[in-house]
């Protein structure tokens, strides 16, 4: 690679990294032609840039971005590397996930999102738990929307209620009439003890 073609490379990695709020790197040697299309195919569909980048390339293009301090990631930058940016913190882990449900690889060697660091394979099941800004829009606004559809569907259903309620006020008075007359032999005794009691 001449100099000038490094130039125009670690160029796109950094257009690629300007801006972005989530950054994976992933070894994705070992994967045939067929497979790492595949990849690249699915990424596609979920709006993650995949770029296959030399090690150095990368790390150089990383130290001229203003803003964030990507030197952690440094160590894990070994062998194959793709960069992976996307727009949704946990979609490019989830990608890997589902990919090696039947393959040994991609591993993830390093991410930032969130203003975090991940470094390890070992963070795969914790990166693709992290819920997404909309996932937590979609939530939230499932929880404010639980209790005021509660108070649509009472409001709703309150002249049933009434009318439920006016049916069965008017069936009990029939039944109450024997009710009453029970109540009051208590009443008369209560009155008769009052009076022995002066």
């Amino acid at each position: 690679m001449t100099k000038d073609q490094k130039v125009v490379a670690i160029q796109e990695i950094k257009d690629l990294l300007q801006d972005a709020k989530v950054v994976y790197v992933a070894d994705l040697q070992g994967l045939n032609a067929a497979k790492s299309s595949d990849f690249r195919r699915q990424a596609f569909k979920q709006n993650i840039k995949v770029k296959v980048v030399k090690n150095t390339l990368l790390q150089k293009a990383m130290e001229q971005i203003d803003g964030v301090d990507y030197s952690e990631m440094f160590p894990t930058f070994k062998g194959n590397s793709a960069l992976m940016v996307a727009d949704t913190a946990n979609a490019p882990a989830k990608l890997i996930q589902g990919f090696r449900k039947k393959e040994e690889k991609p591993a993830l060697k390093s991410a930032y999102l969130q203003d975090t660091f991940y470094v390890g394979d070992n963070n795969l099941d914790t990166l693709a738990n992290i819920k997404s800004r909309e996932e937590m829009i979609g939530e939230i606004i499932g929880l404010l929307q639980s209790p005021i559809q509660r108070v649509v569907s009472a409001l709703q259903n309150k002249p049933e209620t009434v009318e439920a309620k006016a049916e069965e006020a008017a069936a009990p008075v029939v039944e109450e009439t024997p009710a009453e007359a029970a109540p009051e032999a208590p009443a008369a005794e209560s009155t008769e003890e009052t009076p022995s009691a002066e």
